[in-house]
């Protein structure tokens, strides 16, 4: 009997590709869809919902940042089949007031299909793939979180938390907090960065100094200002509490911080 295929939404992106990739290795069937992916997938075009999850009977369900997880297409998805969603959240959500992913993890527990919520620290790929590599690069990254400590975690790790939830049994409806085995503060994930890189980069950490590099990219005051707040609550509530979902769920050792910004190097990521 064929095996039906899994669903990866935001298959480009440094989680879904490396959530197919895993896939794939492990042999199983796999839809990867995005915008401009093998399967055209865009969550402001209905009309391309249905093909993405016709015949898929599982799903790793993620959106980007800007767009909520619209609960129409959840409705579409199980009724077409799918019988599984694993969904990628973050921590902290409740502590910065993150309505878009409240709402998310709500879609998918009233969806009537089995989930699983992982919720992931900040990604290190952020620093190389995602939205620090402009500040990496330009030698200074503002973040008002002074040294307040994050999990910072390894998007392979995210993904093989995952893949074992989409391809294993004994994971329906459980939330994973999902980080690095080390709390580490900004500054000093960003000098793990810099001395990989070869590079200067400072660390900003106060509120002032955030608005004003905001403003140096055109953010408008109003919602730097409404990000200050969030960060400001979320370092409210101390140092994370490190979890061992990732050793748990996958049975391997999550990736320290050092680690990747090293191989991140010798790939090249901030050469320039």
């Amino acid at each position: 009997m064929t095996e039906s295929p899994v669903l990866v939404l935001g298959a480009t992106g440094s989680t879904g590709r490396r959530v197919a990739g895993l896939l794939r290795a492990r042999g199983v069937p796999v839809r990867a869809a995005a915008r401009t992916g093998e399967v055209r997938f865009d969550w402001t075009e209905p009309r391309t919902w249905e093909p993405a999850v016709g015949g898929a009977d599982r799903m790793y369900l993620m959106a980007p940042h800007e767009l909520p997880v619209d609960p129409a297409f959840v409705t579409v998805a199980v009724g077409a089949g799918v019988r599984r969603i694993v969904l990628l959240s973050s921590r902290g959500i409740e502590a910065m007031g993150d309505q878009r992913l409240l709402d998310a993890e709500r879609t998918v527990r009233d969806s009537g299909a089995e989930w699983t919520i992982v919720r992931a620290d900040w990604f290190d790929q952020n620093f190389d793939e995602g939205f620090f590599r402009p500040a990496v690069m330009a030698g200074e990254l503002a973040i008002p979180l002074d040294d307040h400590r994050q999990g910072f975690v390894d998007a392979d790790d995210i993904a093989a938390v995952a893949v074992t939830a989409l391809t294993e049994d004994g994971h329906a409806g459980r939330g994973y907090e999902v980080t690095g085995p080390e709390a580490l503060s900004f500054g000093a994930a960003t000098d793990l960065v810099g001395q990989a890189a070869g590079r200067s980069v400072q660390y900003r950490g106060s509120a002032e100094e955030y608005l004003v590099a905001q403003a140096a990219l055109g953010v408008p005051r109003a919602e730097a200002e409404q990000a200050v707040a969030a960060f400001a609550a979320l370092r409210a509530q101390g140092d994370p509490e490190l979890s061992d979902a990732v050793r748990q769920v996958t049975g391997r050792a999550p990736k320290r911080f050092a680690t990747y910004a090293a191989e991140a190097a010798a790939r090249g990521a901030w050469r320039g």
